[in-house]
C-alpha cells in the first residue's frame, strides 16, 4: 500500500488494464470514487454557458457585473471552505463518510439552483457545490489512492484527472444541448443530480479506505478489503507495509506536536520545507494567475466579446476550449516523465505568454476597428429606442460600437442589416428594442462587437489552452506531491492547494470587473504580465524533482536550489545538468 507517489507511465497503464480485468473490483473502487472528480469538473465548467441564459432571465445580473462574477466565484469560496474542512472530516471520519457528504452537497446545491427564483439563490446552491466541489477535490484521489494497489496507483489516480477534465468538457456538451429547452439553465445546472446521486447509490456498497480502517484499529476490516484487491500471496506483506508506514506516520506527527500552529511553525523553521513551501505555492499561484479560470468559467462571455453574438455559438465555441483542455491531460501524461516538470512548466509558460500577448492584441484591434454608430440608424427605431447616452454625446459621430456598450449598462449595439461591419444603431437595452432589432434580421450585441478578428482571438484562445493544459495545467499539483519530506507533506500541499484556490477566487471574481475598467486587451495584457512574473519565480525557485526519490528531493532542497543559465541547475537530475 506505500512506496510514496507512483507516477503513471506506459508499463504501469497497460498493467493497470491488465489488472482491472483479473480483479475488477479494483476499477469499480477507483471509477465510484472518481465520479467526485467528474462532479468536480462539471459543476466548475457549467456556470460558464449558464450564466449566459441567467442574464438573459435576470436583468439584475445582466447589468450588475460584480453579481455575475459572485454567481461564478462562490463555488469557488465554498471549495476553499471545503477543502478546509474535507480534511477534518476525512481524518475523524473516514473517506467513504466524506465522499458520500460530498454527494449530498452537491445534490442540494443543484436542486437549489434550478429552482432559484432569484439571484441569491443561485449564489447559496454555488456555495453548496463549492463545498462539495472542495472536498471532493481532496478526497475522491486520496480515496483512489489508498485503496489502489502500489504497481498501479498512479494511473488508477490519474483517472480522477481525466474525470475532472472530462467533466468540463460534458458541462459545455450539456449547456450546448440544453440552449433551445425550456429552462435552459435550469435543466443545466440541475443535472448535476444524476452523478451525484449515481456515487451516493454507489459508494454505499463501496468499503472504507483499509488505511483509515487501519489507524482507527479496525485491523480485520482493513485485512478484508486488501484481499478483494491484492492476489492471496501479497496480503501479509501489504498488512505489514502499512502496519510499518501508519506507526512510521505517527511518529512524525508527535514530534510536529498536536496544534495546528505548532506543525505550522516546525514546518517555517524547517528550511527543507520552506523551500518546498516557496516552489509549491509558486506553481500554484502561477497556475490560476495565468488566467486559466476566467477561460473556465468565462469561455462564452469571452468568446462572445471577440464578436459572436449568439449564445449557441459562443457556446459551441467555447466546446474547443474545454475538449483541448481534456486532450492537454492525456497529453501531459505522457511527457511529464519524460521532459519533467519544471521544463514542462518553463515551455508551457512560455507559450501562455505568447498567446495572452496575441489575444491582447486581438482585441485591441477588435475594439480600434470596431462599426461606427450612425445617428441615421439609431433614430431609425426611434428617439425613445435609441440609448439616452449617445443621445446626451457632444460627439456623436465619433462614437463606434465599443462606445456604445462602454457608455452605460443600458446601451445594445443594433448591427447594420446590409452588412454588420457598416455603421449600426446605438439603442436602449430593453427587451422591446432588442426585439425590434432582431424583427429586422439584424444582430443584437451587448458584450462585443462585430469583428473580423473574432475567428483568429477564438484560435488564440485555443492555442492558449493547448500551451497552458499539459504543463501548467497537471505539473504543479505533481510537484506538491513531490517536493515536501513525508511527515509534512499533507500539511504542505494543504497549504499549497488553498493557495491555489484562493488565487482563483481573486481571478475569477475580478475578470469581469477587469474587462470593464481596462478592456478586454488590457485585461489579457495584465495576465500576461502575471504569467512573465510567474514564470520568472519558477525559473528560480522551483526544480526539478523528475525522477528523484524523495530523500534526494530532500537532500537538494537542503543544500538550496540555485539555477544556472539556460535552465541548468547545479542540484538537479541528470536531465537538468
Amino acid at each position: 500500500m506505500e512506496g510514496g507517489v507512483v507516477k503513471p507511465d506506459k508499463t504501469e497503464f497497460t498493467e493497470c488494464w491488465r489488472t482491472s480485468l483479473t480483479r475488477p473490483y479494483i476499477m469499480r473502487l477507483a471509477l465510484s470514487a472518481g465520479i467526485g472528480g467528474l462532479l468536480f469538473g462539471y459543476d466548475t465548467g457549467v456556470i460558464s454557458g449558464a450564466l449566459l441564459y441567467i442574464r438573459d432571465d435576470f436583468k439584475s445580473v445582466d447589468r450588475q457585473t460584480w453579481l455575475q462574477e459572485t454567481i461564478v466565484s462562490m463555488a469557488v469560496a465554498g471549495a476553499i471552505v471545503g477543502a478546509g474542512i474535507g480534511g477534518l472530516i476525512n481524518d475523524k471520519y473516514g473517506r467513504k463518510k466524506s465522499i458520500l457528504l460530498a454527494d449530498v452537497l452537491f445534490a442540494i446545491g443543484a436542486v437549489v439552483m434550478a429552482v432559484s427564483v432569484t439571484p441569491w439563490m443561485i449564489i447559496i446552491g454555488r456555495v453548496f457545490v463549492g463545498l462539495g466541489v472542495g472536498m471532493a477535490s481532496m478526497t475522491a484521489p486520496l480515496y483512489i489512492s489508498e485503496a489502489s494497489p502500489a504497481r498501479i496507483r498512479g494511473a488508477l489516480v490519474s483517472t480522477n484527472g481525466l474525470l475532472i477534465t472530462g467533466g468540463q468538457f460534458l458541462a459545455y456538451l450539456i449547456n450546448l444541448a440544453f440552449t433551445k429547452a425550456p429552462g435552459t439553465w435550469r435543466w443545466m445546472l440541475g443535472v448535476a443530480v444524476v452523478p451525484a446521486v449515481v456515487q451516493f447509490v454507489l459508494m454505499l456498497s463501496l468499503p472504507e479506505s483499509p488505511r483509515w480502517l487501519y489507524r482507527q484499529d479496525k485491523v480485520k476490516e482493513a485485512r478484508a478489503i486488501l484481499e478483494k484487491i491484492y492476489p492471496a500471496d501479497e496480503v501479509e506483506d501489504e498488512m505489514k507495509a502499512l502496519q510499518s508506514s501508519i506507526e512510521a506516520e505517527k511518529a512524525d506527527e508527535g514530534s510536529m506536536g498536536n496544534s495546528f500552529f505548532s506543525k505550522l511553525k516546525s514546518m517555517w523553521g524547517n528550511d527543507v520545507v520552506r523551500r518546498g513551501l516557496y516552489a509549491g505555492i509558486t506553481v500554484q499561484v502561477a497556475q490560476q494567475f495565468v488566467g486559466i479560470n476566467t477561460v473556465m468559467y468565462y469561455s462564452p462571455t469571452i468568446v462572445q466579446l471577440a464578436g459572436f453574438a449568439s449564445n449557441s455559438t459562443a457556446l459551441a465555441l467555447s466546446l474547443i476550449t474545454s475538449g483541448l483542455n481534456a486532450v492537454g491531460s492525456v497529453v501531459s501524461m505522457a511527457f511529464v516523465d519524460r521532459v519533467g516538470r519544471r521544463r514542462l512548466m518553463i515551455i508551457s509558460m512560455f507559450g501562455i505568454i505568447i498567446c495572452l500577448v496575441a489575444l491582447a492584441t486581438m482585441f485591441y484591434e477588435a475594439s480600434d476597428h470596431a462599426p461606427p454608430v450612425s445617428s441615421l440608424e439609431s433614430l431609425h427605431f426611434g428617439r425613445n429606442a435609441t440609448c439616452t447616452s449617445f443621445l446626451r454625446a457632444s460627439q456623436p459621430s465619433n462614437w463606434n460600437c465599443m462606445k456604445c456598450l462602454k457608455a452605460s449598462s443600458d446601451c445594445g449595439f443594433c448591427a447594420n442589416g446590409d452588412n454588420k461591419y457598416h455603421p449600426g444603431a446605438c439603442l436602449a437595452l430593453t427587451d422591446a428594442v432588442k426585439g425590434m432589432c432582431r424583427g429586422e434580421q439584424r444582430t443584437w450585441y451587448t458584450k462585443g462587437c462585430p469583428s473580423k478578428f473574432g475567428f483568429f482571438a477564438v484560435l488564440v484562445l485555443a492555442l492558449y489552452i493547448i500551451s497552458y493544459s499539459p504543463g501548467m495545467g497537471t505539473a504543479p499539483w505533481i510537484v506538491n506531491s513531490e517536493i515536501y519530506p513525508l511527515r509534512y507533506r499533507g500539511m504542505g500541499g494543504g497549504i499549497a492547494a488553498v493557495s491555489n484556490w484562493v488565487s482563483n477566487l481573486i481571478v475569477s471574481e475580478t475578470f469581469l470587473t477587469l474587462t470593464e475598467a481596462v478592456g478586454s486587451a488590457g485585461t489579457f495584457l495584465l495576465f500576461a504580465g502575471f504569467s512573465a512574473i510567474g514564470l520568472i519565480a519558477i525559473y528560480f525557485l522551483v526544480p526539478e524533482t523528475k525522477g528523484l526519490a524523495f530523500e534526494d528531493v530532500e537532500r537538494m532542497l537542503e543544500k538550496g536550489f540555485k539555477p544556472r543559465l539556460c535552465c541548468k541547475s547545479k542540484d538537479s537530475n541528470d536531465d537538468e545538468k
